[in-house]
């Protein structure tokens, strides 16, 4: 489940709130457990998953580097070709 938690600092357009929330999302299913929570469990699952999204944006605005953006694009194609290598999809 972890794996879907992609980097999302320094890419070239920034990250968007949707992004943001997504890796939340995957963090909280995570450590909870639960893929959807229950009626007993909901509030208390989108209170957490909220605040760590919140918590993620004051990270990714306070964080700084020298480096060039990187371009999304270019990192999904190469996760694509890291993934037919690793996997023999045939698609590299």
């Amino acid at each position: 489940m972890c794996r879907n938690i992609k980097p999302l600092f320094n890419f070239d357009p920034v990250v968007t709130d949707e992004e943001i929330r997504a890796a939340s999302l995957q963090f909280v299913r995570k450590i909870s457990g639960f893929t959807e929570p229950s009626k007993a469990n909901e509030e208390a699952f989108e209170l957490a998953v909220n605040e760590v999204s919140l918590i993620a944006r004051k990270l990714m605005e306070s964080l700084v580097t020298n480096a060039e953006p990187r371009n999304r694009e270019v990192e999904m194609e190469r996760a694509r070709a890291r993934n037919a290598k690793r996997f023999g999809t045939g698609e590299a």
